[in-house]
């Protein structure tokens, strides 16, 4: 039978469970990804583990986040974490060598292996034909020592691509397109497969674009083949011999199907502040700008800058508008400086930062405040670029462009000059020396870990009682990120891995009252009840962990995003949603929930019997498998680990 790319790529690294879908997989995991802010709790988890030596390779550790050093806590957890990763045979690549993902892909992208990492965006290198999926820190520290990846067996959706882009549209737009048919939760538990004769105009980092996105959506990951493009970037970098062919069989059946004719797609714009309020950018024209921001993981590659230095060659932007440049690797760098594009968009005006994700995460250019921001980063979360009431959009870089050079946003389409998108240089080979390989087991086991004031042990977790009596603390709507739970920014982020310094900020763009109260409840404990689609975007597992340490002891939502999902139990917290939402209507703060027997109702079946206030019943859902049980029962992955092991 006929079989889709992604199938094939799950059963070649499937250790356990049957492939249908909502059935829980085990896979193996090839490669792991860790970036910093994140990467220095997977550093704690595996040394709590006792790991010696981890068993992904390559596992690599990129300093890409926090990278402002207004003082000396960044500087600090680089130190900490290059000892980490000297400590249990993990590569470096210090800052300077630019985003994880796009870098990930230069220098250690591999048609198919699979791929996981501790950024929602680590889906993104599925442009190569990758089996890449964004998880927990705590589930990447499993698998990097030595354990499956388990996930709920996605669904597949087909998408079929057509036609060429036209002019002053590019790979942006496309997955603009998708967000705004599907929404921000549509490809919940799917991947995105893309194939059809459209793909063969998509270089592999416009595919990149895709695949970075599809997170928006909700996907598990993207999957596209690996061609000629493909071969084409890795031979760029040296690295073809590690290419090999990869494609869907001829006629397989998706469980879901999807056609995007790109001759058809026009300029699009996500207005502030959720990447799924796309619009036509003609229909938002003539607005004011403040500032136009190029880069990130959701814009990494070469030609996303250098078509920007071609729209403002020989001009100059507006004056009120500050033109935002950011390299997302050190090889992009060189290539634009060698071609002569930076000294043009210098130029023209704009301002050069370093490669790194920046203000993407809130790590500087914060925009003024109230003013409009176009960026070409995969998110736009209110307060997420550093400026808590920030009005962020999202778009190509050509939108972006035209919009720097007149103070208003603008359809390139009516730029006075022909449409060109340079191709990258023949030769973009990685600095191999900026990278640092894995000490010999020998070596490695003399290295003492550089902890700083802001990478205290973790905390042993207890199990939740099985009788659980507690209040609704909080209620929340739809959409709450995980930017909304623990914020990022220069502020917040460089103290992300000390995680009683990080509780006072939980909550605090929507309920700054809430650690508070929490540490008033205690160890007494309570709840948080949400609408759809809760703690959707980042993988950020201190946004569980940190609630957790505040007493959270369940999460009842609408719906829960797949990652926040996972990563609850894993710190034992009951995630549950509604069997009837429109009972949330029912549950108002400071509500007492009781359910009791807990352990023999999540073992008899999926649902679970609750009590408001002693009087009034209601049904609750539950999708933990054995396994999740199991963890959640023993207060978390670390200890359910350490009781599995004897350790």
């Amino acid at each position: 039978m006929p079989d889709s790319l992604s199938h094939k790529l799950m059963a070649a690294h499937l250790v356990n469970g049957k492939m249908t879908p909502g059935s829980e997989i085990a896979l193996k995991m090839d490669q792991a990804l860790l970036q910093d802010v994140l990467g220095t709790l997977v550093m704690l988890e595996l040394d709590a583990m006792g790991i010696e030596r981890v068993h992904t390779s390559p596992s690599v550790q990129y300093i890409d986040h926090t990278l402002i050093q207004q003082d000396n806590f960044n500087a600090d957890a680089h130190l900490f974490l290059k000892s980490a990763c000297e400590r249990l045979g993990i590569w470096y690549s210090g800052p300077g060598n630019g985003i994880s993902h796009p870098v990930h892909m230069e220098r250690f992208g591999k048609p198919g292996d699979s791929l996981v990492g501790c950024d929602s965006h680590t889906t993104s290198a599925g442009a190569l034909g990758m089996l890449a999926i964004g998880a927990g820190g705590i589930e990447v520290a499993m698998a990097m020592a030595g354990e499956p990846l388990f996930l709920a067996m996605p669904s597949i959706i087909g998408v079929r691509l057509t036609g060429e882009l036209p002019d002053w549209v590019s790979a942006k737009d496309a997955v603009l397109e998708l967000l705004r048919r599907h929404g921000v939760s549509g490809a919940k538990n799917c991947i995105l497969e893309y194939y059809g004769p459209g793909l063969a105009a998509l270089d592999a980092m416009d595919r990149h674009v895709l695949a970075n996105m599809g997170t928006e959506m909700g996907a598990t990951t993207s999957v596209f083949p690996s061609d000629d493009a493909t071969l084409e970037f890795m031979r760029a970098r040296g690295r073809e011999s590690e290419w090999r062919p990869l494609a869907a069989d001829p006629g397989c059946l998706y469980d879901q199907d999807e056609h995007i004719d790109l001759s058809k797609l026009e300029p699009l714009i996500a207005l502030p502040s959720s990447p799924d309020k796309v619009v036509l950018v003609s229909d938002v024209a003539g607005e004011p700008i403040y500032q136009a921001y190029i880069g990130s993981s959701g814009n990494p590659g070469y030609s996303d800058f250098a078509v920007v230095a071609d729209i403002v060659r020989g001009r100059a932007i507006s004056p009120h508008v500050s033109l935002d440049i950011n390299p997302s690797t050190r090889q992009v760098l060189t290539a634009l400086i060698d071609e002569g594009h930076m000294a043009t968009l210098i130029k023209a005006g704009a301002r050069l930062h370093q490669p790194g994700c920046n203000g993407c995460i809130g790590m500087g250019q914060a925009p003024a405040k109230g003013r409009n921001s176009l960026r070409t980063v995969p998110r736009n979360f209110p307060g997420r670029s550093g400026t808590l009431e920030d009005t962020v959009f999202l778009c190509s870089p050509e939108t972006a462009a035209a919009s720097a050079l007149y103070g208003v946003i603008t359809d390139p389409r009516t730029l006075e000059r022909a449409h060109h998108r340079p191709k990258e240089p023949k030769n973009m080979k990685p600095d191999e020396h900026m990278f640092f390989p894995p000490l010999a087991l020998e070596k490695a086991r003399r290295i003492r870990l550089l902890a700083t004031d802001n990478t205290p042990p973790l905390a042993v977790l207890k199990p939740l009682p099985d009788s659980i009596c507690a209040p609704v603390l909080l209620k929340v709507g739809d959409n709450i990120s995980t930017d909304d739970i623990m914020p990022a920014g220069a502020r917040v982020l460089p103290i992300w891995s000390n995680i009683e310094a990080s509780t006072k900020h939980t909550f605090e763009t929507v309920d700054p009252s809430y650690a508070t109260r929490a540490r008033t409840q205690g160890e007494a404990g309570h709840i948080i009840v949400a609408g759809d689609n809760y703690g959707q975007g980042s993988s950020r597992e201190n946004a569980a962990l940190v609630p957790r340490a505040l007493g959270l002891q369940v999460v009842i939502a609408k719906s829960i995003a797949r990652i926040h999902w996972q990563n609850l139990p894993c710190f034992g917290v009951l995630p549950l949603t509604l069997d009837n939402p429109e009972d949330l209507d029912q549950l108002q703060q400071d509500d007492v929930i009781r359910i009791d027997r807990l352990r023999d109702q999540l073992a008899a079946g999926t649902c679970i019997t609750a009590t408001i206030n002693e009087h009034q019943t209601i049904t609750l859902t539950h999708e933990l498998s054995a396994r999740q049980q199991a963890v959640f029962s023993s207060g978390g992955v670390i200890n359910w680990l350490s009781r599995r092991t004897g350790s």
